[in-house]
């Protein structure tokens, strides 16, 4: 598979080259840092099952400790994400916007802890890209309970770091898949967008 974006990007390219360590350092950086929003998320974890699948190069560890591994790495990089929220509090989404950091993005995260409530927020946001990176900080702000935010957040990157690695590895053995894995990689990342689609939809018709 060639993608035109930068090898940082590419999720496949990051998988081969970097194994498990470049995955979890990535999805880490994605869940609890704000500059890590622009790095692939789940199409990196359906590729991380695929390649322990043994469909592509770069891992050799057991799907079950690719899981776990990659589950671990969610729910610290979060942790990490609530604390600087919970630390800094509203000074730290005052900053100047810059090309990395916009208003914009801290605002859909609101937006969804508002409409959903924190518990459910944390979990669908899971799924939605940018989102997920902008969420926990913001839990943090609003002052979610640490407490609470750790369960909620242990569910969520439970759900989402070993859902879509299975997806990813019990797919890897299907022939359309692995020949078509460009197109079904980008159906992860549309896919991985249903569960919020949905709550939207059953929100608008409880109102």
């Amino acid at each position: 598979m060639t993608l035109a974006a930068p090898a940082l990007l590419d999720a496949q390219h990051l998988v081969s080259t970097y194994g498990l360590l470049g995955i979890l350092l990535i999805v880490f950086a994605e869940t609890g840092l704000l500059l890590g929003f622009f790095l692939p998320g789940d199409s990196l974890l359906f590729l991380a099952g695929f390649a322990a699948a043994g469909n592509l190069g770069g891992l050799s560890q057991p799907i079950v400790v690719v899981c776990v591994a990659v589950t671990i790495a969610a729910v610290l990089g979060a942790q990490v994400g609530h604390w600087i929220g919970w630390k800094a509090g509203p000074v730290l989404f005052d900053r100047p916007e810059s090309r990395l950091f916009k208003r914009s993005n801290v605002e859909k995260a609101e937006t969804v802890f508002t409409r959903f409530g924190p518990a459910k927020a944390i979990v669908l946001a899971r799924f939605v890209p940018v989102v997920r990176t902008f969420m926990n900080p913001v839990a943090g702000v609003l002052e979610m309970r640490p407490r609470e935010f750790f369960v909620w957040n242990l569910i969520g990157g439970a759900l989402w770091g070993t859902g879509i690695t299975l997806l990813g590895y019990f797919l890897g053995n299907v022939t359309v898949v692995r020949n078509h894995l460009e197109l079904f990689v980008l159906a992860v990342v549309a896919i991985s967008l249903l569960p919020i689609g949905i709550e939207l939809l059953r929100s608008r018709r409880a109102s």
